[in-house]
């Protein structure tokens, strides 16, 4: 497994990848020198700086979902959010065929192994509100605000 590591304006992501997928993408607090990236993090490094830089509303990167079955349902339906758009926790369940599971959705989110490109910062809570977030509502803010901003420039 390789890892490596990218500054953003959001904070420093920690990017691991065998040879042929990415497999997570966190964001960490740990300072770390070690960095012994192959191209596919390279490659992974290049688009999260595009998307910082409101160049890229989408990713093309080889990822995997390694979860559960019910994980990588909302996963899935978790990448298929349009860039700048927000939806609940509850429309996520409701896409997945099971309204009634919100609260599991959440959980499933609060797991999401692939930040930004996975985009869970754009769940927000059925009356509008920023609930949950691995990383703190902090940075949930303002990954939506960057987007809408962004968004409003194109």
């Amino acid at each position: 497994m390789k890892v490596g590591y990218c500054k953003t304006p959001f904070g420093t992501l920690e990017i691991r990848a065998d040879d042929e997928i990415i497999v997570s993408i966190k964001f960490t607090d740990l300072e770390q020198n070690v960095d012994n990236a192959n191209l596919i993090i390279e490659n992974c490094k290049t688009q999260l700086k595009e998307y910082c830089l409101g160049g890229r509303t989408d990713f093309d990167l080889p990822i995997t979902f390694v979860g559960t079955a019910f994980q990588q349902k909302v996963w899935r339906e978790l990448y298929k959010i349009p860039y700048g758009k927000t939806v609940s926790y509850s429309e996520i369940a409701q896409k997945i065929g099971n309204s009634k599971a919100v609260r599991a959705v959440g959980s499933a989110i609060g797991k999401n192994p692939l930040a930004i490109v996975v985009p869970c910062h754009r769940v927000i809570g059925a009356n509008g509100s920023m609930t949950g977030y691995a990383y703190g509502i902090d940075k949930k803010e303002k990954l939506l605000n960057w987007e809408k901003k962004v968004k409003e420039l194109v």
